[in-house]
């Protein structure tokens, strides 16, 4: 990819670190703990943001959860001499495909991170072609 990456617009009304609410699971805490200063750093979140991160948070909480219990319990189990996947596998598989698509509505992922801003001048470009 050549040319130069685009500055990263921030937002006069981004808010400073917040510690996690207290309603988050252990796992979805940590998560929290961990991504609040790169958006802080980067003065991109606000207040409006604040439930997008929170379900964020929340979905990489049941991903952990899930997969602590599918080592615990197997991704198949042995219902009555059937063999069944074991629902945390769908449990999983949803918060998985929730995370990446708040995460990437959050700028955490590199294809996010690489997208060119939206900028105001880019309409008083457009009335210059004519």
């Amino acid at each position: 990819m050549k040319g130069t990456k685009p500055t990263l617009r921030t937002d006069p009304a981004a808010l400073g670190e917040l510690p996690a609410p207290d309603w988050l699971s252990e796992d979805a805490a940590a998560e929290w703990t961990r991504v609040m200063p790169i958006l802080t750093e980067r003065r991109i979140l606000t207040e409006a943001d604040l439930g997008s991160l929170e379900n964020y948070c929340t979905a990489i909480g049941q991903v952990r959860q899930m997969e602590r219990h599918l080592q615990d319990y197997g991704h198949i189990l042995d219902v009555e001499g059937v063999w069944k996947r074991n629902p945390a596998v769908g449990v999983q598989s949803d918060a998985m495909t929730r995370a990446r698509l708040l995460a990437a509505e959050l700028g955490l992922t590199p294809v996010s991170r690489s997208r060119p801003a939206i900028r105001e001048d880019a309409d008083e470009d457009d009335d210059l072609v004519t």
